[in-house]
């Protein structure tokens, strides 16, 4: 993703510091905010339930690690509550025939409480062989395949939430005094239907300069703020697509940019 930015971002910066675009239009690109999947333990991928492009719901299965030993560890506990259980029985007919203990009675019922937690652990662990989607959205990217080993941490898949997406775009600092958080965009790309629109969400703090690969001097002097919207229709756009970013706001009583924390830039 980040040579497919460092060329989108040169592409940006050569057509608007070198090649005479209208002073309230931007190239720009279409990025995201991918949620990565991942298990919490290290096991072999034994089901993958989905593929590229496909879309999820929140809670629907993703896929599984093979979960031979937890399944075993579950019996084994299984076991142990049905044999607590049985001494616990025993030891509350003895109670209440008055030829039992209180101690014995009290043993009894610590050690079935206990064996039943040790049962909900192992339960827990091997629930946790089965990943379920944790948004809904279109599964982005595929890292694993049944039979590879995938360690805990490591995403197996990506997610995209359409709330996601985000458009990419930088501007002057000449400008920053006619945008304003909140403000409305226009968006036009090839292919896409017309009347998409977006609202700015982020304006950044810091300058950046213009990409190396511009080697003019003056050029590389002039200073680009990065500009970040959500777009109205993100059903209609793709991650990495060139996109021309329209400013519809402009200055109105004297109003000054403000960054995504609303303070004044």
């Amino acid at each position: 993703m980040s040579v497919l930015r460092t060329g989108l971002i040169a592409l940006l910066a050569a057509a608007l510091l070198g090649c005479g675009e209208a002073p309230d239009t931007y190239q720009g690109w279409v990025e995201a905010d991918l949620i990565f999947v991942a298990p919490n333990r290290t096991g072999r991928l034994e089901t993958l339930s989905v593929d590229e492009g496909e879309q999820v719901k929140a809670g629907e299965p993703l896929f599984t690690l093979e979960d031979h030993v937890y399944r075993a560890e579950v019996q084994m506990n299984q076991a142990q509550v049905e044999n607590a259980q049985q001494a616990f029985d025993r030891a509350q007919a003895l109670l209440k025939n008055r030829t039992g203990t209180r101690k014995a009675f009290d043993d009894a019922e610590a050690e079935l409480r206990t064996a039943r937690a040790r049962l909900n652990t192992a339960q827990t662990r091997l629930d946790r062989r089965r990943v379920a989607s944790p948004v809904a959205g279109t599964v982005q990217q595929v890292y694993f395949r049944p039979g590879e080993m995938v360690t805990a941490g490591r995403p197996v898949l990506a997610i995209l939430p359409p709330g996601n997406l985000k458009l990419r775009f930088y501007v002057p600092e000449s400008m920053l005094p006619q945008i304003a958080y909140g403000d409305k965009v226009k968006v036009h790309c090839n292919g896409c239907p017309g009347g998409i629109t977006g609202r700015v969400s982020f304006i950044s703090r810091t300058a950046e300069y213009t990409p190396p690969v511009i080697y003019s001097l003056e050029e590389r002097s002039k200073l680009v703020f990065l500009i970040e919207a959500k777009p109205d229709r993100p059903e209609n756009l793709r991650v990495g697509q060139p996109i021309d970013i329209a400013l519809t706001g402009g200055p109105e009583n004297g109003r000054t940019a403000r960054n995504n924390s609303g303070s004044t830039l």
